[in-house]
């Protein structure tokens, strides 16, 4: 029987968990720095997950701002309104499918925000034109992926210990070219800012942990590599003892993510 690893929330929030605390750059400062935010804007963050960059816009503004958050998981968007509640931040969350047409009329935002989720669009063409379509003229579309030498080391890993080639990935496999592309098309100026962060592991425990969450989110992609539990079972082991002896012979394990930024102005 087909076993479906459907991310969960405890998924997500432990694969945040490891970037913040084994990276050795924090992205959410880098794009702060790249959007250079004023007081006064009018916000959407498409695929906003459990609220992250919400509540990081919401606290850099002041407040003095106007959040949407969009998902199409109930569950997200249920930890996202808990976790406004508590920190006192007044943002409106709804749901949001961005492969249908966008409930929200034309010239509606100063910027969108869509932090590694386009990639995930059925129809890119479709999900960007609605994206504009919804931005102010003279208003930002920033997006951020994986580049195609996105945690090398990880897919590396995991070649050697299944022995078996790594299935094209829908963000780095796409974000450069396909969607890159599709936003070139259709915005009149588009910048790509580049951000490295090397996750050091002095352990092999966390970087398993980042394995199981991410084969869990990307559960279709790895349909070859585990069919049911039990298999699934034997991958990660498989990818352990891999990752133990790296960590017996190199003393850790250094997963670089390299994140696309694309900014794209109406």
């Amino acid at each position: 029987m087909k076993i479906d690893y459907k991310e969960t929330t405890s998924d997500l929030i432990s694969r945040i968990n490891i970037h913040d605390q084994f990276g050795a750059r924090n992205i959410d400062d880098w794009m702060l720095e790249t959007l250079t935010l004023e007081e006064g804007l009018t916000i959407l963050d498409a695929a906003c997950g459990s609220g992250k960059q919400c509540a990081s816009f919401y606290t850099t503004l002041n407040g003095n701002c106007n959040i949407t958050g969009g998902d199409v998981s109930d569950e997200l968007l249920a930890k996202a309104r808990q976790l406004s509640t508590e920190n006192d931040q007044n943002i409106d969350f709804v749901s949001l499918d961005f492969n249908k047409p966008f409930k929200f009329k034309d010239n509606t935002f100063d910027l969108i925000s869509c932090c590694f989720a386009i990639y995930y669009s059925v129809d890119i063409p479709f999900t960007i034109r609605e994206m504009h379509r919804v931005l102010k003229p003279g208003g930002r579309l920033f997006t951020t992926g994986p580049m195609p030498e996105n945690k090398m080391e990880f897919y590396e890993i995991i070649k050697k210990a299944t022995n078996k080639s790594i299935p094209p990935m829908p963000g780095s496999s796409r974000y450069a070219s396909e969607i890159l592309d599709a936003i070139k098309n259709t915005f009149s100026k588009v910048d790509v800012e580049i951000f490295e962060n090397p996750l050091t592991f002095p352990t092999a425990e966390p970087f398993l942990e980042y394995t199981r969450a991410s084969l869990s989110e990307d559960r279709k992609l790895w349909g070859d590599f585990f069919t049911e539990k039990d298999s699934f079972i034997d991958v990660m082991n498989a990818i352990a003892d891999v990752a133990n002896k790296k960590i017996e012979k190199e003393g850790k394990i250094v997963m670089t993510k390299v994140v696309g930024g694309f900014i794209a102005t109406k």
